[in-house]
C-alpha cells in the first residue's frame, strides 16, 4: 500500500464502516469522460491508510518497527461509473480470520448511495528485513494502534 495526501477526512459511526469522501478530479478520468480504473486502487488505498491513521497507525511507526502492509490478491467490481465533480465515499473495514493474511474491503458510494464499485482486497503485513510475512497481523497492528478497535480488533 502506498500513503495517499490527505484529500477527505475519515469518518468513523459504530453503525456503518469507517469511510473517507473524495471528490472525482478531472485529471483522473479517461477519454470516456469517466473515472479511469486504476484510479480506484488509489481511492482505495487512500481510504486504507486513512483508517491506519485514524486508530493511531502512521506509516512512520510501521517503517521504524521495520513492518509494512501489502496487498497479495485484489478485485474490483465495477457498478457505475464515476464523473469529474462526482463526490463519493469510500469505506473500509478489516476482516479478520486465521493465519498470515486478512481482508479489507471496501465500497464506494456515490453522495446518494449508490454503490460505483466494490474492492476487495487479500493482505498481509510484511516483516521488512525477512521479506515474510508476519505471522500473526492483527497482534502487531494491535500494538501499534491506540484505537484497534477501529480495525476490528480487541484490545488484548
Amino acid at each position: 500500500m502506498t500513503e495517499v495526501a490527505d484529500t477527505a477526512v475519515g469518518t468513523h459511526d459504530a453503525a456503518k464502516p469507517f469511510a473517507v469522501g473524495i471528490t472525482v478530479r478531472g485529471y483522473e478520468t479517461d477519454t470516456q469522460g469517466h473515472l479511469n480504473q486504476s484510479v480506484y486502487l488509489q481511492y482505495a488505498e487512500h481510504a486504507r491508510w486513512s483508517l491506519l491513521k485514524a486508530s493511531g497507525i502512521r506509516q512512520s511507526a510501521m517503517v521504524d518497527r521495520r513492518i509494512g502492509p501489502v496487498t497479495v490478491e485484489t478485485t474490483i467490481r465495477y457498478r457505475r461509473e464515476l464523473r469529474a465533480g462526482d463526490e463519493v465515499e469510500v469505506s473500509c473495514a478489516f476482516v479478520w480470520g486465521d493465519g498470515k493474511t486478512f481482508r479489507i474491503e471496501q465500497t464506494v458510494r456515490t453522495a446518494d448511495g449508490t454503490v460505483a464499485a466494490e474492492v476487495s482486497a487479500v493482505c498481509g503485513l510484511l516483516d521488512l528485513t525477512a521479506r515474510k510475512l508476519l505471522p500473526d497481523p492483527r497482534a502487531a497492528l494491535r500494538e501499534l494502534a491506540d484505537d484497534p478497535s477501529l480495525l476490528g480488533l480487541t484490545a488484548d
